[in-house]
């Protein structure tokens, strides 16, 4: 884009077509080359009642339609996102700066949830018993009504897809906040979904920020909101919800122990963990963080340095989201230079040729002598992984269950034993054997433990049906004598 051109304005999605918001405005740059995107519009809270008000009036007949037509659009949708999936990888890319391939695998992912929803005529079935002669009970599962996801800038689309599939079949009606990072992709699902014939009104996308949220969380005419994101702002945004009377579902941040032993495979191992810590250039809530070696593994450190050195910005990974979270990333990397860690490879300085504006950090690899380093405690969030050396499986798991969160926890090992002591023993929600982002497959939900989640249940799979209705219970009584007194 020219320097005197006038940046395009990202608007709102509300009642079916692209609507702009009047006061403030936003830039928004690609973390790939730092060029300009766009303003993206910030809502403010006195616009928000028209907008639930438009899906008030849309919930009344989308509720009414039955959940066997609701889903007909969600088979379409999914159809549709997988003919332009090569265009909404490259819309991913752009905006939050992963690799194209990282931006479709998330796109593939989030279908997982939409595949899932379609099967709603068969989940919700309800149930049925006689519990006395001539007396059933039987259940239903109701709406809740206008609800609401709060997503981050890391997963564009497949964290909205976490959500909203699940929501709007159950007969909801959905307000989208993304991250004011990634305002792009939400607004192109939002079309693929009126193509794919979902009446105007059922899906919204409200674009702004922090003032946004709040206005959303205090909004009494909002039945519930999902969130995902950094645990210090989840355990606000579940407070504030809740006070508000809202069916509430935060999801956290997370500091991902990895466990390795000396019998296991080395070469499956390193390339597991370097996958793990620099897949999206680590800005995922799943990535290993910690790994922690048992005795003697030194042979496995040196196999999965030689591997990360292979793992090149821009080529094999992609950039991070800002300079503010590079800088961020730069200053934990430093501190633990400070505190005396070894830095068995330095990611800091990255540059990719002719994309000398973008925000990159290389592969880090930093190996501690003191387990009270900050590196070894915060979430880092950046492809940078921290190695403490451990005497035996028992001190391993002693640290990772000594961590605040519990996203998820993996051991690499041949050994089927050590495999089961380690999962029935660590403290977190996922768990990975030989794999190092032990996410699950649908039906299998997907949340942590701990402080990595405020709320009862998972966002997805059955929990997610769970938290996007209200059951019904029905107790009947058939008798030949009711025919005397119909009140009866």
């Amino acid at each position: 884009m020219p320097a005197t051109a006038t940046p395009s304005l990202i608007p709102n999605y509300i009642c079916g077509q692209r609507r702009p918001a009047p006061g403030a405005t936003l830039p928004v740059t690609s973390p790939l080359d730092g060029s300009m995107l766009g303003e993206v519009v910030l809502t403010p809270p006195e616009e928000l009642d028209a907008i639930v008000h438009t899906a008030q009036q849309a919930f009344t007949r989308w509720s009414a339609t039955p959940v066997k037509e609701r889903v007909q659009v969600l088979f379409k949708f999914k159809h549709l996102v997988e003919q332009h999936i090569e265009e909404l990888g490259e819309l991913v890319s752009r905006e939050n700066g992963k690799l194209p391939a990282e931006g479709r695998a998330g796109i593939e992912k989030g279908l997982e949830v939409v595949e899932y929803a379609t099967s709603l005529p068969q989940l919700i079935t309800g149930e049925l018993l006689e519990v006395s002669s001539g007396v059933d009970c039987y259940t239903r599962r109701f709406p809740l009504g206008v609800v609401a996801g709060i997503t981050p800038f890391n997963f564009p689309a497949m964290v909205p897809m976490w959500m909203f599939p699940l929501a709007i079949a159950c007969g909801n009606t959905f307000i989208l906040k993304p991250s004011e990072q990634v305002p792009l992709t939400p607004l192109r699902l939002a079309e693929l979904l009126k193509e794919a014939g979902l009446p105007d009104g059922v899906f919204n996308v409200v674009q702004g920020d922090r003032t946004t949220v709040e206005a959303i969380l205090d909004h009494t005419g909002i039945a519930a909101a999902a969130f995902v994101g950094s645990t210090p702002v989840a355990k606000l945004v579940y407070e504030r919800g809740t006070r508000a009377g809202k069916r509430m579902l935060t999801l956290g941040g997370a500091k991902n122990h990895l466990v390795v032993v000396p019998d296991a495979d080395v070469e499956v191992t390193a390339k597991n963990v370097v996958s793990s810590f620099t897949g999206c250039a680590g800005q995922r809530c799943m990535a290993a963080s910690v790994l922690l070696t048992v005795g003697d593994c030194s042979h496995v450190v040196e196999a999965i340095v030689e591997t990360a050195k292979k793992v090149r910005p821009g080529c094999e990974m992609g950039a991070i989201i800002s300079a503010k979270a590079r800088d961020r990333i730069h200053t934990y990397i430093d501190l633990a230079e400070k505190e005396g860690a070894r830095i068995l490879l330095d990611g800091r300085g990255a540059t990719v040729p002719g994309k000398e504006g973008g925000t990159y950090v290389g592969p880090t690899v930093l190996e501690h002598a003191d387990r009270n380093s900050k590196c070894l405690q915060d979430e880092i969030f950046g492809p940078v992984i921290s190695i403490l050396n451990v005497k035996s499986l028992d001190e391993a798991l002693a640290i990772e269950n000594a961590s605040p969160y519990g996203n998820a926890a993996s051991i690499y090992t041949t050994s089927g034993a050590a495999a089961r002591y380690f999962e029935q023993r660590a403290s977190a929600g996922m768990i990975g054997i030989n794999i190092g982002v032990p996410v699950p497959r649908e039906p299998f939900a997907f949340g942590g433990w701990n402080d990595s989640k405020f709320g009862t249940g998972d966002i997805t799979g059955k929990d997610g049906i769970a938290f996007w209705t209200k059951p019904k219970k029905v107790t009947e009584k058939w008798s030949a004598g009711a025919s005397r007194n119909w009140m009866s």
